[in-house]
């Protein structure tokens, strides 16, 4: 199937590594003009020429950027100021108890979690209005559903992200420009399988003993039974990016292994 993406151009933010990279690769892999972000400029240039290889595809580029930085933020909307397809992927997490979580925590995770994806849609959004085509997509959670007790912050923005790409769609009506957020279950991604691998040596425990243990107590009502791999989720964000998904907008879309436990 020809998703129709080629040379549309794309910046994946959080893309050196996990969902983020997927994503980045799926693209590539359909011809479109691909920006990695990340924080260090080496793991940027080190995705760049993974994908370029894997995929063949010369029309990959990389611009670092921290998003809890504005400045970086800034520059990197300087130096790309346009786009057909915003993937707001950057995210962080820390299991922590709520009563140990600082302010300055609750800011630090709301700033790089939602407000990353404002400040881009903010100057992105308008220009894609005006051609009345492009696509912007969250990359949330099942945890925004389903707020995770061991890392209260970290749900808390992954709902505020379904907040604002729903109100961003409401302002889409008569164009080609769709909105949508897509909530991963858990993923086997660098991220989370460092938490495995910690959580296993601390309990004196295999990892795949962890694994299945993070099934049976941590999130038991998953249908997979598995960690979800990076690539599934990026084949339902590859689709939702392209033209074909233009009756998709101001949805929440769940690519969670069936660990939301209700039909809608």
């Amino acid at each position: 199937m020809d998703l129709k993406l080629k040379d549309k151009a794309v910046l994946i933010t959080g893309s050196t590594a996990g969902i983020g990279y997927a994503i980045a690769k799926a693209l590539a892999t359909e011809g479109a003009a691909v920006y990695i972000n990340g924080r260090g400029q080496k793991r940027v240039d080190e995705a760049v020429g993974k994908i370029i290889a894997e995929t063949g595809n010369q029309n990959i580029k990389g611009i670092a950027a921290d998003f809890s930085n504005k400045t970086q933020i800034d520059n990197l909307l300087n130096e790309l100021p346009e786009v057909d397809i915003l993937i707001n992927n950057v995210g962080i997490f820390d299991p922590k108890e709520f009563k140990n979580i600082t302010d300055d925590e609750w800011f630090k995770f709301f700033e790089v979690n939602v407000l990353s994806g404002v400040r881009l849609s903010r100057v992105y959004f308008e220009k894609m209005l005006a051609k009345k085509w492009g696509r912007i997509i969250f990359i949330s959670s099942e945890s925004a559903m389903q707020i995770p007790s061991e890392m209260i912050h970290y749900g808390m923005t992954k709902t505020a992200q379904i907040a604002v790409a729903r109100g961003l769609a409401e302002l889409t009506a008569g164009t080609d420009v769709t909105v949508n957020t897509v909530l991963p279950g858990p993923t086997a991604s660098e991220g989370a399988g460092e938490f495995i691998k910690a959580v296993a040596r601390d309990q004196g425990i295999t990892d795949a003993e962890m694994e299945k243990e993070f099934f049976t107590s941590i999130r038991p009502t998953s249908l997979l039974k598995r960690f979800i791999t990076p690539d599934e989720v990026a084949s339902m964000v590859t689709y939702i990016a392209s033209p074909l998904s233009s009756a998709t907008n101001g949805a929440t879309l769940r690519a969670d292994g069936g660990v939301i436990k209700t039909a809608f």
